[in-house]
């Protein structure tokens, strides 16, 4: 994975903010058992169940809120260590929203981030000169996750007809395999006590490795 050498990141423009209805946050919060999500055509995560944050808690360590997926991909040098098919997981990425870019070709904010990734990534702008549009509707993602290591999870992505451009993003591993046992450990460490930041928002739990970064800095 590279990043263009040199250059600055580009001026980002926050995307307007979309709100998730109601019925939908709550579909995906009775999810208790499995990781799902809400994305859009940009690739952002726009909502998740808990277990769904637990699972993407990488992803959700980038400041630039929504999070989102090719960001994460071609920007955050931990990608590499996350998506166990780094190379598999950007090509669907790309064609992704390749496939967004050509359904709505003045969409001011995916072209910021095409822009953006264009120049601060070049394994992202080769990716982008293939013209690849793949649209995934179901697979399995490799995952290694700090925390539970290894995963392998099917997936189902849908549409929700009320909401155009919005997708349902549900991982769904076989009951009796190794990454079920691993997301109800995920879970439980998900579900631990919460404490109260000045700020007063709710905070997760501090990751072990971050706690050992923190101790070497120091």
């Amino acid at each position: 994975m590279r990043t263009a050498g040199g250059s600055r990141p580009a001026q980002r423009r926050r995307p307007p903010q979309v709100r998730i209805r109601p019925t939908v946050q709550r579909i995906l919060d009775a999810m208790t058992l499995t990781p799902a999500f809400v994305v859009d055509g940009r690739l952002d995560i726009l909502a998740s169940n808990e277990l769904g944050r637990a699972l993407y808690d990488p992803i959700y360590d980038d400041p630039v809120k929504p999070p989102n997926h090719a960001r994460f991909l071609f920007l955050d040098r931990h990608s590499g260590d996350f998506w166990r098919d780094w190379a598999e997981a950007a090509d669907d990425a790309v064609a992704l929203l390749r496939a967004s870019a050509g359904r709505d070709p003045y969409d001011r904010h995916l072209s910021d981030l095409i822009g953006e990734l264009s120049m601060r990534s070049d394994d992202f702008r080769i990716r982008w000169a293939a013209h690849d549009v793949r649209s995934h509707l179901t697979g399995t993602k490799r995952i290694h996750h700090p925390q539970v290591g290894d995963l392998e999870l099917p997936f189902e992505s849908a549409p929700l007809p009320a909401d155009p451009g919005q997708r349902l993003v549900i991982y769904s591993p076989d009951p009796d395999s190794a990454s079920h046992a691993a997301l109800q450990s995920l879970a439980s460490w998900a579900a631990r006590p919460y404490t109260r930041d000045g700020s007063e928002e709710m905070t997760r739990p501090v990751r072990p490795d971050a706690r050992r970064d923190s101790d070497q800095r120091h």
